[in-house]
């Protein structure tokens, strides 16, 4: 029997996989109405606990085109989670046999990840809160692999709100993994959250730096534009003058509206929001740039590049039909797209003692108590870096536990390298780790 497989985070696809999803979509593009003998008898399930139009329409679009059927929710909020339903019992009574995949959206972090610890059929993310947002990030990614024939080596403009928008975070981890270099040209005070550039440095190597932007023009006029590079790591400065890293063309650019849906009070008011024009495109850098936009969009783009044949956000939005008839169609079982098992993911760990450690208030350990029980995941071992297995945030551990000694370390001591992932556990400070019965290395168990 095939493992199940999930798709809750961009990560959960090898560059592989991912390859292999843009070939089959763009064989599903050649003509959208000859794979309907591909899913029949196959059901997916709309859960959407937020508003959404293209991404629901298209995924729903999707199986009905592959020769499936869709039971839909679209207002969670007339469903029996208004009634009190857990989500957990929600995606278990679902799954058990209404529908073959579920796809849900839902404003709790980690809201997915949790979801497919408790359903019994493929789970897929298509969104949760500002954290991820993986089948968009699919698309955007195969809109640009369709236009520039590559990923690897383009130079892919972010633009905009960068700090909630959860298909930022997506796409900047999946152009990190390509080889693209990114240029971050946020609106001011919504730059990248400090967790995503902490991720991306870790992880891909990635080096930021400042940019010299005169070249492009109205766009980032009022931004301190970032150069970040997968493949340049450390050596960027080697080659920087004065002002930063010469921007001199550019292939796509990305733009976001403002979240304003995830804004703390007060916060945005009286925003005056990057726009592009027309006159922002005839900039030197930009002139041969694609310009995309996940929509909806409001004033961040104006209406007057529609006609503009650079501007693709339109077919941008059609995309998503093939690219989701080819993730349903793989989860399902229909295409052998996904390899078996899947990649291992990052190792997790109960939360010994103590409150949650997380400190989003938004993630779904937080919002949802009842079956989302508090785990931490060892993102990196060296140096040391701890997230919330649901939501992702960075957590701050003040002692590590060791299973096999029955000890606990500071997380920088020497002592702590000798101590093997799987014997780890992890702890807000020292007190709470003693507490636990893991006293401090080097000191006597007490009796």
């Amino acid at each position: 029997m095939t493992e199940l497989r999930h798709l809750v985070s961009i990560d959960d696809l090898s560059l592989t996989e991912m390859q292999a999803l843009f070939d089959a979509a763009k064989g599903f593009s050649e003509d959208l109405t000859a794979h309907s003998k591909l899913c029949p008898g196959r059901i997916s399930a709309s859960l959407f606990y937020e508003p959404s139009t293209r991404t629901r329409l298209s995924f729903e679009s999707a199986m009905l085109r592959l020769g499936g059927g869709v039971i839909t929710a679209a207002d969670m909020r007339v469903s029996s989670a208004s009634k009190g339903e857990s989500l957990a019992d929600t995606v278990r009574v679902v799954g058990g046999g209404y529908a073959d995949v579920l796809v849900l959206r839902h404003p709790s972090e980690g809201a997915a990840r949790l979801a497919a610890e408790f359903s019994p059929v493929p789970v897929i993310n298509a969104g949760d809160g500002s954290h991820e947002h993986p089948t968009q990030t699919l698309c955007d990614l195969y809109s640009l692999w369709v236009e520039r024939g590559r990923i690897e080596g383009l130079d892919v403009v972010l633009a905009g709100d960068l700090r909630y928008s959860r298909t930022i975070h997506s796409f900047a981890y999946a152009l990190a993994r390509f080889g693209a270099n990114i240029l971050c040209v946020p609106q001011g005070g919504f730059e990248l959250p400090d967790y995503v550039m902490q991720r991306l440095r870790e992880e891909f190597g990635v080096e930021p730096v400042r940019a010299n932007a005169s070249k492009m023009g109205e766009l980032a006029a009022e931004s301190d534009v970032i150069y970040m590079t997968p493949q340049k790591p450390h050596q960027l400065s080697l080659f920087t003058d004065a002002k930063g890293w010469n921007v001199s063309h550019v292939d796509a650019v990305y733009m976001t509206r403002p979240q304003t849906e995830r804004y703390k009070a007060g916060e945005g008011e009286d925003l005056s929001y990057l726009q592009l024009g027309k006159s922002a495109l005839a900039a030197d850098s930009l002139r041969d740039a694609v310009v995309m936009h996940p929509l909806p969009r409001r004033d961040e783009i104006s209406a007057e590049i529609d006609s503009d044949p650079r501007s693709i956000y339109f077919k941008q939005a059609a995309r998503g039909v093939p690219i989701r008839m080819a993730i349903l169609a793989a989860l399902a079982g229909e295409l052998p797209l996904l390899d078996s098992p899947p990649a291992a993911g990052m190792p997790t760990y109960p939360v010994l003692e103590g409150e949650n450690p997380c400190p989003n208030p938004n993630c779904i350990s937080n919002t949802e108590t009842r079956h989302a029980v508090p785990r931490v995941a060892l993102a990196s071992r060296l140096p040391l870096r701890v997230q919330c297995a649901f939501c992702s945030q960075r957590l701050v551990v003040g002692a590590v536990g060791c299973l096999a000694t029955r000890r606990h370390h500071e997380p920088g001591s020497p002592g702590l390298r000798r101590v093997r992932p799987e014997e780890m556990r992890f702890f807000l400070d020292a007190q709470t780790a003693e507490r636990a019965g893991f006293p401090a290395a080097g000191e006597a168990h007490p009796v």
